[in-house]
């Protein structure tokens, strides 16, 4: 579970654990990290590790291997790029943003999905934005980035569909994590309607399941109702 010491990570994490999986997650902070792996329990275990880059992202995913004797179950998640729209968003702030939004899930696909192609099982939930569908105002690194990991996400079910490895996108909307302290005001959150991390990774839990074995390539929006199109 990639960035799993808060917020949605933490919740898919917790939910994972409860269904008998042992878990793996990483941060950057130490000591929040173990406070989050106590949390979920289960022998849950922690890994620093900076998942914004490839190398790191790469990184976590060879350690969990170590750590858990394999990796069976991949959930490719990391915090977001800065708030920004076209006018103040320099050209050379895209490469970070594309790092750690679309590069590091590549990174982590390709050090986690060979073992589940061998053993002919696998399951990869990644957790992305509802802003792939229905582009944010002021998010247009992330909106970018999300984009590209989405297309990158549902070439790779296709091709792995058949080999018992499932690939599948959770889009969600905004849920009551400290990344929306950054992003809206407190009578901005006010006016909202608030999905929590808890009700989310219940659906981490379900496309990582076997239950779970016919769906692949989805893009899921969870979201309570706030993508408004039909498609």
């Amino acid at each position: 579970m990639a960035a799993g010491s808060s917020g949605l990570g933490l919740g898919a994490a917790t939910a994972l654990a409860a269904e008998g999986v042992q878990v793996a997650i990483c941060g950057r902070d130490e000591d929040r990290l173990e406070a989050a792996a106590a949390a979920v329990g289960h022998d849950c275990v922690a890994i620093v590790a900076d998942v914004s880059t490839p190398d790191g992202a790469t990184g976590f995913v060879d350690a969990a291997r170590v750590a858990l004797g394999g990796v069976d179950i991949l959930v490719p998640n990391a915090g977001g790029p800065p708030p920004g729209n076209f006018e103040s968003t320099d050209l050379d702030a895209y490469p970070a943003a594309l790092e750690l939004n679309l590069l590091s899930i590549v990174a982590m696909c390709k050090a986690a999905v060979p073992a589940m192609l061998d053993q002919q099982w696998g399951r990869i939930v990644a957790i992305t934005s509802l802003s792939v569908r229905q582009p944010a105002p002021n998010l247009i690194l992330s909106n970018t980035a999300r984009a590209g990991a989405t297309a990158f996400l549902k070439t790779l079910a296709l091709e792995v569909a058949d080999q018992g490895v499932t690939v599948n996108t959770l889009q969600p909307g905004v849920h009551r994590t400290p990344r929306l302290d950054v992003l809206y005001s407190v009578d901005q959150l006010a006016s909202m309607r608030l999905g929590t991390a808890d009700d989310f990774g219940a659906h981490v839990a379900f496309l990582a399941s076997e239950p779970a074995k016919f769906t692949t390539g989805l893009q899921l929006h969870v979201d309570g109702g706030a993508y408004a199109g039909l498609l």
